[in-house]
């Protein structure tokens, strides 16, 4: 059995005839669906999501006498933006809406995580 046995021959991509970026044929609607099957097995993997209004600090003694109607001042303004983190980690920032009688979260910005 020779070296060359069971290879396919390469097209040259040089060449003049070469076909075009664009005619390799897939589209994009085709790839993201490839990817999302490709993602399939982690899809009933549970996540925690945390939409973090904002923070305070104080005593245990303070804490304990909190109760029903107390106000408690948070570190961040009407309309800034909230802390949206999935396992513990910041992901995205985002705004507080109502939808129906109840909140929720809309993305406004995606963090782009430091993989160092």
């Amino acid at each position: 059995m020779s070296d060359t046995d069971g290879q396919v021959p390469l097209p040259d991509l040089n060449a003049a005839d070469a076909p075009a970026i664009d005619d390799v044929g897939y589209n994009e609607d085709e790839q993201a669906s490839r990817v999302a099957a490709d993602l399939e097995a982690v899809f009933d993997v549970p996540v925690q999501v945390s939409a973090v209004l904002g923070r305070s600090k104080m005593d245990v003694g303070e804490l304990l006498k909190l109760g029903p109607g107390t106000v408690l001042e948070l570190d961040r303004r009407v309309g800034e933006s909230i802390d949206i983190y999935v396992n513990n980690r910041l992901v995205a920032r985002g705004e507080v809406v109502l939808v129906e009688d109840k909140l929720g979260v809309t993305m406004t910005e995606i963090i782009k995580a430091d993989r160092a």
